[in-house]
C-alpha cells in the first residue's frame, strides 16, 4: 500500500487488529519515534501525544515517502505488514546522535519528536537501538484544555492505563487511520494547515458512543502493556462525518 492511497485496508486484512492475517506473512517493519525528554524540562504529556501523532502524519505526507522517494519502499514494506510504531526516549548526546540520522523532527508547544523512516523489526540503527523504551512517563502540569471539536480529535480509551510512550504510539495509529480515510483534497488541506489536532480522554459513556460511531478505531495487537484486541483510540476528523 502506498502512502498516497486514499482507501483504508479491508477489515479482514487490517494492520490494526489482533487476529492473524496475511500481513503476518510479510517481513515486519517498525516506525521509530524518539521523544526528547530532558530530566530538568520534560514535555507535558498531552503536548507529547499531539506531537507524536503529527510526526506520523508528517512522515506519511512527506514527498520522500511517496512514489519514487528515498523512503517510499520502506514505507510500502512497513504498510504492507503489521503497522508497528515504537517510541523511545533520548536526552543530551543521545538526542543529538538520533537527530543526525535521516528523519524529521516535529515540535509542539514544548515537545520534540523525531520520526524516522521504517526499519526492519530486527534491524534498528545502533543509535536508536540503544535508546530506552521505558522512562517515557510524562505528566500534564495543568489539566489539558478541552479538545477543539471543530477539528480532528484523537480520543483515548478512558479505561486503559498506558504509559505515555504507549499512548504516543496509539495516537500515531489513530492519526494514520484518519489519514487513510481522507481524500487527497482533504489530506492536502490538513497538511497545509499544519496537521492541527487534539488528543483527549472522554468519559466512559462518550467512549462507548465513539466506538460504535463508524469512525476509525485502533485495536491493539497486544505486544506490550495491554491485552490483544483492546480498543485504544478512536480517530475523529470532521471530514469523516459524511
Amino acid at each position: 500500500m502506498s502512502s498516497n492511497d486514499t482507501t483504508s485496508p479491508t477489515l479482514s486484512d487490517s494492520p490494526f487488529q489482533s487476529e492473524p492475517n496475511s500481513r503476518d506473512e510479510a517481513r515486519q517493519y517498525v516506525l521509530p519515534l524518539v521523544v526528547h525528554i530532558e530530566k530538568t524540562d520534560p514535555p507535558a504529556r498531552t503536548d507529547a501525544l499531539r506531537t507524536a501523532a503529527r510526526a506520523v502524519l508528517v512522515m506519511l505526507s512527506d514527498e520522500r515517502s511517496a512514489d519514487e522517494g528515498e523512503w517510499a519502499q520502506a514505507m510500502r514494506d512497513w504498510q504492507d505488514a503489521r503497522i508497528r510504531k515504537v517510541v523511545r526516549r533520548a536526552r543530551g548526546a543521545e538526542w543529538r546522535k538520533a537527530a543526525a540520522l535521516p528523519g524529521i523532527t516535529v515540535t509542539g508547544e514544548g515537545a520534540e519528536v523525531r520520526v524516522f523512516p521504517p526499519v526492519p523489526l530486527d534491524g534498528w540503527p545502533k543509535e536508536l537501538a540503544k535508546l530506552q523504551v521505558s522512562g517515557t512517563d510524562l505528566d500534564d502540569p495543568e489539566p489539558p484544555a478541552a479538545p477543539d471539536l471543530s477539528g480532528p480529535v484523537l480520543w483515548l480509551n478512558p479505561e486503559l492505563g498506558m504509559s505515555a510512550g504507549k499512548e504516543m504510539a496509539q495516537v500515531g495509529h489513530g492519526a494514520q487511520l484518519a489519514w487513510w480515510e481522507l481524500s487527497k483534497t482533504e489530506r492536502k488541506a490538513w497538511r497545509e494547515a499544519g496537521f492541527p489536532l487534539s488528543v483527549a480522554t472522554p468519559d466512559a459513556a462518550r467512549w462507548a458512543e465513539l466506538t460504535v460511531s463508524g469512525l476509525p478505531v485502533v485495536r491493539d495487537a497486544g505486544f506490550t502493556e495491554i491485552a490483544p484486541g483492546s480498543c485504544t483510540v478512536v480517530a475523529d476528523h470532521p471530514a469523516l462525518h459524511r
